[in-house]
């Protein structure tokens, strides 16, 4: 039931023909989860376990991120047939991307995952591997604090290992 409830909000901006994805809706709680935010990870993880809060880590963060993908993209299938007007009965994704979702198994690609994550471009300074990062860090070691030791802070919830030289913990006024 929490699925299908949150699945229901997470879709409306499909439904209402304002994007084609829903981690393309800057107000939803999917792409907010997805984009790095901290409260809506949590949340997430807490409806793939079904509504019991999640103490452990055990439900992975991309591994929740994906799961949910796969059920946000099979539930908002559009249905089958036309209204008079010829619109689907219930506006939705298309057969063809409801089976790319799945056979991706839920997962964002590198750059779906990078335009999710822009803050770190503009908040994060650097972004790039672990060495690439620490050498700029070195390079403007002056820019920070006597106690700061490296530069490399990873990057949140993407699978690759993407380093940026702030840790960005609290979230900006956008």
């Amino acid at each position: 039931v929490l699925t299908t409830m949150a699945a229901y909000i997470d879709l409306n901006p499909i439904r209402a023909g304002l994007v084609e994805d829903p981690k393309d809706y800057r107000w939803c709680g999917y792409a907010e989860a997805a984009s790095g935010g901290t409260l809506a990870q949590e949340g997430l993880r807490v409806v793939i376990a079904g509504g019991e809060r999640v103490r452990e880590k055990s439900q992975e963060l991309l591994e929740a991120l994906a799961k949910y993908r796969v059920r946000l993209f099979g539930q908002g299938e559009e249905r089958e047939g036309t209204t008079a007007e010829g619109e689907p009965l219930r506006k939705g994704f298309r057969r063809e991307a409801v089976l790319a979702v799945v056979k991706a198994r839920g997962r964002l690609s590198m750059p779906e995952y990078l335009r999710l994550r822009v803050r770190y471009f503009t908040d994060g300074g650097v972004l790039g591997t672990r060495r690439f990062v620490d050498e700029v860090f070195e390079a403007m070691r002056e820019r920070f604090g006597p106690k700061r030791e490296t530069g490399a802070r990873p990057m949140r919830g993407v699978e690759a290992e993407l380093y940026t030289v702030r840790d960005l913990r609290l979230r900006t006024l956008e």
